[in-house]
């Protein structure tokens, strides 16, 4: 056991983009996952480490933490990863990139806001529909988003930042619910570039998945 505990679901976008985080600070961390299917975010248990029941919580340097944006920004301020330029026009401008994903699509598209739709709809198809409704056009906003950045290879740069470790879980929820992004030839790039990179294949959903 190590002194950094990740409580995790293989699935979340939220999970994902901070085992990115972890991977890229070189930190090894325990996973203790909490499944968010079978409810264990409603747990007891689980709501004493963050009453809100989302993942990830993130026990390190002696805190929890929750909240991924949170935590990723804490690890890039403690252990240097540069996820964030130090230029403050261009730094808004990244955490606008970074936000038009973590903070307007993915919400929406949370599993528990999408589920609920089905429930009032009582149609089957309903989760898949607004997923379809929210992803795509949110995509296409995030490609045009991304003509006002070197892509060389990452989203702004050179380095993997910010806005990478948020756009990689939603093009993963995209794949997953067969909507179309093969068009975003800047996202695809990004997609390409990072996918290569070791820690974040690291952190994909498959190589997470439990056995």
């Amino acid at each position: 056991m190590t002194d950094v505990v990740l409580y995790d679901y293989w699935r979340s976008s939220a999970s994902y983009r901070v085992r990115i985080a972890l991977n890229l600070a070189g930190i090894t961390f325990d996973a203790i996952p909490v499944d968010l299917v079978k409810g264990e975010q409603r747990s007891a248990e689980h709501l004493a480490r963050n009453p809100q029941g989302f993942v990830p919580a993130l026990d390190i340097d002696g805190l929890r933490l929750t909240q991924s944006l949170a935590i990723i920004e804490y690890l890039d301020e403690t252990r240097g990863l540069g996820l964030l330029p130090s230029d403050a026009p261009l730094r808004a401008g990244v955490r606008a990139l970074s936000h038009a994903i973590a903070v307007d699509i993915h919400p929406v598209c949370n599993l528990s806001v999408a589920a609920h739709a089905r429930e009032i709809s009582g149609d089957k198809d309903a989760m898949a529909q607004w997923m379809k409704r929210f992803i795509r056009p949110g995509m296409q906003a995030f490609e045009t988003l991304l003509g006002g950045f070197a892509q060389s290879p990452y989203c702004c740069g050179e380095t993997p930042g910010l806005a990478d470790l948020c756009l990689m879980p939603q093009v993963y929820n995209a794949r997953r619910w067969g909507i179309e992004i093969d068009d975003l030839a800047r996202v695809c790039a990004v997609e390409a570039a990072c996918a290569a990179h070791p820690a974040f294949a690291a952190a994909h959903p498959d190589a997470c998945k439990p056995a």
